[in-house]
């Protein structure tokens, strides 16, 4: 225990330091998620990320994302419909841009459990409305919590996260990018937990770096 706890301080110290130190293409995004039940079968999609370029207020994108979901199955099988608005500020010939996007996304989520693995598969289809262009995006997510001083995700547990993410246009060229994570979580209570990480993203042929920071809030907001 007392390693682990070692092992989350120190992450957050190089979060903190390099985000403070840092003058490459290394960023921050701040994420929260909330996937909140209003029945037995819905559930409210609802999220915000802030997306730095040097882990402060040199903003990248300002992300805002909503849904309702339907469970097929109890607690599993998830089917949503979406909408996501984007405001992104890249810098061009050296001068900051900015540019709006507005998405519908439809995702299938489905969740397994091999042992002390807790995978979930997520499928999702995006229509992205651009100032002057419209995209459609395939996305496939693959990820993995693992609990690591209990054996199930129970209040007080500390967690490794990992995930994989695929994202392929509806046109030539089809691939787009490609999203590796691993991070360190821990599980404040049955529905609030939240993680620390480090994201790679290829683009283009190019590599850059993210420090996450998550929290994720599925606090039911009527009772069964």
């Amino acid at each position: 225990m007392k390693f682990i706890k070692a092992w989350a301080l120190g992450l957050l110290t190089l979060i903190t330091s390099t985000v403070q130190a840092q003058k490459s293409d290394l960023g921050a995004w701040y994420m929260y998620f909330g996937n909140n039940k209003i029945s037995k079968k819905l559930n409210f999609h609802n999220e915000i990320q802030y997306r730095s370029f040097d882990g402060g207020g040199d903003l990248e994108q300002l992300f805002v994302r909503t849904g309702i979901g339907y469970d097929l199955t109890e607690d599993n099988n998830n089917v949503l419909l979406g909408y996501g608005f984007v405001l992104s500020r890249p810098y061009e010939n050296g001068e900051k841009a900015k540019n709006t996007e507005h998405r519908i996304f439809q995702q299938y989520i489905t969740k397994q459990n091999f042992g002390r693995f807790n995978l979930q598969h997520r499928f999702r289809l995006e229509e992205r409305f651009l100032e002057d262009d419209f995209r459609m995006r395939f996305r496939y997510y693959l990820g993995f919590n693992i609990p690591i001083n209990n054996k199930e995700m129970l209040p007080k547990t500390w967690y490794a996260s990992v995930y994989n993410e695929i994202f392929l246009h509806g046109d030539s060229p089809v691939f787009d990018r490609n999203r590796v994570y691993g991070a360190l979580g821990y599980v404040i209570s049955k529905n609030l937990k939240i993680e620390a990480g480090y994201m790679n993203q290829i683009q283009e042929n190019k590599n850059r770096g993210q420090i996450q920071i998550g929290f994720y809030n599925n606090i039911p907001f009527t009772k069964d």
